[in-house]
């Protein structure tokens, strides 16, 4: 069956939603791909768990290229961030419109900090 997307059902499935993982100046920015939901949150999960585990002293979850995403994997992201010894180190990038209002309507915008851009949330002066 095709979904909204005009993909199957299986070729979701199959999709990687963790793209590339840069670590720069004692920073890691992990790109997130595609569709974000119950069916890839538990390899989100991982990902970001094995990285929380480093405790970096920045995390940037880059959403840029994050077409949709689901209150399962909202969910991962509050825990990965509660994982980490300073949770304001824990930093949301470039969300586009959906993305942006999923934040929104969930109120995690108001808990997150949600940057326009990698580089500003790079840029962006950490508290604790």
């Amino acid at each position: 069956m095709l979904g909204r997307d005009g993909m199957t059902e299986e070729t979701r499935l199959n999709e990687h939603p963790v793209g590339e993982i840069e670590r720069q100046n004692g920073a890691v920015v992990i790109h997130l791909l595609g569709e974000l939901d119950l069916y890839n949150a538990p390899e989100v999960r991982a990902a970001l768990l094995e990285i929380c585990a480093e405790q970096p002293e920045r995390m940037v979850i880059d959403l840029a290229q994050v077409e949709f995403v689901d209150s399962t994997a909202l969910a991962v992201l509050i825990e990965a961030r509660a994982k980490l010894d300073n949770r304001d180190s824990f930093l949301i990038a470039s969300p586009g419109l959906e993305t942006h209002r999923a934040l929104t309507i969930s109120g995690l915008d108001r808990h997150l900090a949600v940057h326009e851009s990698v580089e500003s949330a790079l840029a962006a002066q950490l508290t604790g």
